[in-house]
């Protein structure tokens, strides 16, 4: 309504018995309809929460609690953390029937000037496909003829930095060779080294440093020659030789898992174990041993070949790197297509038991022995085993199940064994230690899930929430709305972690190229990386493992929009209260927080609080703008064992309440 303009109208109509009784009631009107406006936009609940650190009622959490589960699947290790940066680098992606497609590698040139094509003429008897390389000019075009690999999307090569060559050839008559590090189109020399190949027709290996000399983020390695004749191609691999711990991980990738203090990795899947036909599925014994001699293998449910370079022993060097406890997930005889049946399925349980001889058998075993020989004498220190993956209720599952978990036993009896049935709402018919808990579903779903395990039997196997996370219309590629549904039920996890004992995220990482799985914690490219608002989330829980849980009851009409925990835990000394609570709702909230119990003063000029939140609920995070949703940490000036805090719309927010010398909890 246009308040003036009546007035002004009723003014100039010159009665005052009409005038003033009607700007009386159009200036209420005005005012009214302004108070409502603020009150809307300035909705705020209140809110109390209460905690009760009394050493009495605190329970530890177990240090496992939280953890990572890391899957083949957007090129998360192919083209990932594996620093790898040749792409089929032994030819064998196009299958064993030649010729073969050789994809992502080309020709430099064209068919009237080089001819290439794959044989069966490999030194490598696991993997035995070779390229054949024809040169057909004798005067060829400057910068000569060949072949070129892009890598994954293009290789990051960087000034300054160092990559190791390698690569196998032969040729009847002698050659000379030039490989180059060079733009995509190769315009730009970044790094070039001459390679002569004797010509006595036996296989060479050629190692190379190549020295960068500028900076291109999608570069390819190209080999080349000018001299008609032919050689062979086997295994050529080209690693940055900075990779962390110089085990050949992805230095910026590692350092984001490192941050979330991991308390154990689950590894390789997923799915990626199952494959959608056993014969695509991940054997481990042909990812290990020499990088040259393992055949690789088509990943048939995510769609891509894979080298295995990141095979087995190198997912137990990661856990050992990360300080994690190893939990190897392994194929029972089933894939989303095929089963082997239970009177078969002998062969698959001697493959575990040597796999497990593989990591944790004395250097002088069979297996044993072979891990050794790869650098690693000292066992892996392997005490938990998934048998299979969301397998339960297929045809030969249990029966099978109970031939692996018999057999892992008896030989080794301290190995906790994990079932793909769900023991959270009626107790498993089978033995087991441990079984899997899955769920992706939309944020209000698992917002409300908090409290899934509060009615779950106390005794038992323990939960694995192996994989959780929102997904589908409102977590987009990661969204602030899905971390704080993902939030809330992790408070509900800690509450309950008497009977769960372990809980991972999934997708772990994605490939910006290969988005088949969204959301993800991670994003990465060939050279960037970012965490999603889910990864940030997760930074809130790494002190939670082998911290004490205290009870924290909310008291508030808005409280089916809030969620909280509270721990205690110590860093070098110092002891922290940490109160954590997610305010899913529209309202901003005045929360009064209060503490009781405490054994040890407050010391304000040591307290923090830091908050997860943004503009929009659904805001995310982008190579253009990785930091739109990351928590936001300032002092906490007015710390005491009661105080008032603010609580944003939409927000995950984290009070850590330093206490002086501590006296709070012997256990810890």
């Amino acid at each position: 309504m246009d308040y003036i303009s009546v007035i002004y109208k009723l003014k100039r109509m010159g009665s005052k018995e009409v005038f003033l009784p009607t700007i009386s009631c159009l200036l209420l009107l005005f005012c009214v309809g302004c108070k409502c406006l603020a009150l809307e936009l300035e909705a705020t609940q209140t809110a109390t929460l209460k905690v009760d650190a009394s050493s009495q009622l605190a329970r530890k959490i177990p240090d496992t609690l939280f953890g990572m589960f890391f899957e083949e699947i957007n090129h998360a290790g192919a083209g990932g953390i594996w620093a790898e940066l040749v792409s089929n680098r032994g030819f064998e992606a196009g299958g064993l029937h030649t010729p073969s497609n050789i994809d992502p590698w080309s020709i430099i040139g064209d068919d009237s000037s080089v001819f290439v094509a794959t044989d069966r003429t490999s030194c490598f008897s696991r993997n035995i496909i070779a390229l054949r390389m024809e040169v057909l000019c004798d005067d060829c075009a400057a910068g000569g003829v060949g072949i070129y690999n892009p890598g994954f999307w293009g290789m990051n090569i960087e000034d300054g930095k160092t990559y190791n060559l390698v690569m196998y050839v032969k040729s009847a008559e002698a050659a000379e060779l030039t490989v180059s590090l060079a733009s995509s189109d190769g315009s730009q020399k970044l790094a070039s080294v001459t390679v002569p190949v004797d010509g006595t027709s036996n296989w060479t290996k050629v190692e190379q440093k190549l020295i960068a000399k500028g900076t291109n983020r999608t570069s390819r390695l190209q080999i080349t020659s000018n001299k008609k004749g032919v050689v062979w191609f086997d295994q050529v691999s080209l690693m940055p030789l900075d990779t962390f711990k110089g085990h050949g991980f992805r230095k910026e990738l590692i350092s984001m898992l490192l941050d979330l203090k991991p308390r154990f990795l689950r590894f390789p899947g997923g799915c990626f174990v199952e494959g959608e036909w056993l014969r695509n599925a991940f054997r481990w014994r042909e990812s290990i041993g020499p990088w040259e001699e393992r055949p690789g293998h088509f990943g048939d449910v995510w769609h891509y070949w894979t080298d295995d370079g990141l095979g087995y022993y190198e997912f137990l060097q990661l856990s050992e790197d990360l300080g994690a406890a190893p939990i190897w997930v392994f194929n029972n005889g089933i894939s989303h297509n095929d089963e082997v049946s239970t009177a078969a399925i002998a062969p698959f349980v001697k493959d575990v038991l040597d796999s497990l001889e593989f990591a944790r058998g004395d250097a002088n075993s069979t297996w044993g022995s072979v891990r050794a020989a790869m650098g690693h004498p000292e066992p892996f220190p392997v005490k938990y085993v998934a048998i299979g993956n969301e397998d339960c209720g297929k045809k030969y599952y249990l029966s099978n199940y109970l031939k692996f978990y018999n057999a892992i036993r008896e030989a080794y009896p301290d190995i906790q064994m994990i079932s793909n049935c769900d023991g959270s709402s009626k107790p498993l018919d089978h033995p087991a230690d441990l079984y899997d808990f899955h769920v992706y579903t939309d944020s209000k779903t698992l917002f409300n899930m908090k409290g899934t395990f509060d009615r779950t039997y106390r005794t038992g196997p323990k939960a694995f929430v192996s994989e959780y996370a929102v997904w589908r219309s409102d977590a987009g590629r990661g969204s602030l709305l899905a971390s704080l549904a993902e939030a809330a039920f992790l408070t509900g996890l800690e509450k309950n972690s008497d009977i769960v004992q372990m809980a991972s995220y999934a997708p772990l990482f994605v490939n910006d190229n290969d988005q088949t799985w969204n959301p993800d914690a991670i994003v990465f490219n060939s050279w960037q990386q970012y965490g999603t608002p889910s990864y940030w989330m997760q930074k809130f829980f790494r002190e939670s493992s082998g911290a004490m849980i205290h009870p924290a009851t909310i008291s508030s009409s808005y409280s089916s929009s809030l969620a909280a925990s509270a721990i205690t835990w110590q860093d070098s000394g110092s002891s922290f209260l940490r109160v954590k609570i997610v305010n899913f709702g529209s309202d901003t909230v005045s929360l009064t927080i209060s503490a009781t119990g405490l054994q040890a003063s407050i010391n304000a000029l040591g307290s923090n609080t830091t908050v997860l939140t943004s503009s929009n609920v659904m805001d995310e995070n982008s190579f253009s703008n990785p930091n739109k949703v990351v928590p936001v940490t300032s002092q906490l000036r007015n710390a005491a064992e009661q105080m008032q805090v603010t609580l944003p719309a939409h927000s995950f927010s984290s009070f850590d309440l330093a206490l002086a010398q501590s006296k709070l909890v012997a256990e810890m």
